[in-house]
């Protein structure tokens, strides 16, 4: 039988971008006035965010009970939609363009392990999503996936690899089903 040591699974083996205290702060922070559902003023959400080094453009529509893991690694372009109880599992960079939009229950994932070693150590990568990206209801982007400008990822999919331009994207993993054609 293969044992494997329990001690290597710390999750001090990448770098988080910030320290410890603000680490806490930040939990409190977005568990009492980010992900709470009781706040609906998208102003002051904004304002924490950038407080904690979010880069932050203008017309953000950020809805109720979404999570941004550390706001610090986040950029964010103008006029970007942040859908009710999407997660921005950000370990690593996440750079979202212009006119995005990023739909309820979506799940941004910047980290994975590499089950390849024992030890299963971080396997993280940035995620892009360029200007006119619209990730939809309950779908999944991948460590290191760039979506390039206007493509889809339809509800429910899970995109593995980057999303050409003006294509859409659907299934597990995602495939290219059509050009998107914007009128």
């Amino acid at each position: 039988m293969h044992r494997v040591n329990l001690s290597i699974f710390s999750p001090d083996n990448f770098n988080k971008g910030a320290g410890c205290s603000k680490q806490i702060i930040w939990y409190f922070v977005n568990a009492l006035f980010v992900r709470a559902s009781w706040n609906p003023f998208m102003g002051i959400k904004i304002t924490l965010l950038k407080l904690f080094g979010a880069r932050i453009g203008k017309g953000l529509i950020i809805k109720n009970n979404i999570t941004v893991k550390f706001p610090w690694k986040l950029t964010v372009g103008n006029h970007v939609w942040l859908g009710e109880s999407c997660w921005i599992d950000n370990l690593d960079h996440v750079t979202i363009g212009n006119n995005v939009c990023i739909s309820q229950g979506a799940l941004i994932l910047t980290g994975n392990h590499d089950y390849t070693i024992s030890s299963m150590p971080y396997r993280n990568a940035p995620i892009t999503l360029e200007d006119g990206v619209w990730i939809g209801a309950k779908s999944v982007v991948c460590p290191g996936v760039i979506c390039y400008s206007h493509s889809i990822l339809t509800a429910g999919s899970v995109a593995t690899k980057n999303m050409e331009m003006s294509t859409v994207y659907q299934g597990n993993p995602a495939i290219a089903i059509r050009k998107r054609v914007i009128k």
